[in-house]
């Protein structure tokens, strides 16, 4: 016959939740170590992940942000200097359509 499915009780499920948050493992490295499948392990993390237990930055991650963040100023700066420049474009258009459109006396 098949095999008879293990049974988890609420804390045991809490607890490896709180385990995973806590460590530095990857999930399927957690899953191997406690023997649990993934997507059962995955499950419990959807219902029972808190986010106050998990690191609010790791250094690495602070630095993909920060550069990402210098890559959006640049590419901030360079939009506002073409605005500026079709801005100005535009005034000029403005008052040549001025001066030409001008009956002649």
């Amino acid at each position: 016959m098949g095999e008879q499915r293990q049974r988890y009780n609420e804390e045991f499920k809490r607890q490896t939740v709180k385990y995973i948050q806590e460590q530095t493992k990857s999930v399927a490295d957690v899953c191997v170590e406690l023997n649990i499948p993934k997507s059962t392990v995955n499950q419990w993390i959807a219902k029972y992940r808190e986010f106050d237990q998990e690191p609010l930055a790791a250094p690495e991650k602070v630095r993909e942000l920060q550069q990402q963040l210098k890559e959006q100023e640049k590419a901030n700066k360079l939009k506002e200097r073409e605005i500026e420049d079709l801005q100005e474009e535009l005034a000029i258009l403005k008052k040549a359509l001025h001066i030409f459109s001008k009956e002649p006396n």
